[in-house]
């Protein structure tokens, strides 16, 4: 395959992912989704890091017209590797739609925290009722019981804490002009 065949192939393969992209869902993530040494920016979307690679493609194409093989090279190698990692995010993209909570506005931040907060406040009160009931039960069943649907009400509230610190560092983050 010549040079041009292979420049062809790489342009056919970036216009496919920026379609793909295109399509995707726009999910918020609240680490960088890709090594500093692939991508030269920190950003949510993936559009941006789509321009990035159309940018490295425009300038393949400049160092193929100069013929400085080497820059072809290292250029040719990074934008693989750049629609490698971009198609790996786009496959994980419906597992990280699961574990993520949607993008809110502030103000609905503020209430889902609040109703968060309700919830924990809730949870330690109904905690707070079956130890009392266990203490006051004779019967080993009973204890049994109550001391199962104690642990069930702690794995609740560890979960509702768990949520509580997300929503936290979401508020957080929007604060500071992050997301």
């Amino acid at each position: 395959m010549n040079k041009v065949n292979r420049l062809q192939a790489l342009e056919q393969q970036v216009q496919q992912l920026a379609q793909t992209i295109a399509n995707a869902p726009a999910i918020a993530v609240a680490q960088p989704r890709f090594d500093s040494q692939l991508f030269n920016q920190r950003d949510a979307r993936l559009s941006h890091y789509q321009a990035e690679v159309e940018k490295n493609l425009s300038q393949l194409k400049q160092e193929v017209a100069k013929g400085r093989q080497e820059q072809v090279a290292f250029l040719a190698e990074r934008i693989v590797a750049q629609i490698t990692a971009l198609q790996r995010e786009l496959a994980t993209l419906k597992l990280r739609e699961k574990n993520t909570t949607v993008v809110k506005s502030g103000a609905d931040m503020y209430q889902t925290l609040a109703q968060h907060q309700d919830y924990e406040r809730r949870l330690q009160e109904m905690l707070r009722d079956k130890e009392s009931l266990l203490f006051q039960q004779t019967s080993l069943d009973a204890q049994q019981k109550l001391q199962k649907e104690l642990a069930t009400l702690e794995g609740r509230l560890m979960r509702c804490r768990q949520a509580l610190r997300r929503i936290e560092k979401q508020i957080e983050r929007r604060e500071s002009g992050y997301s």
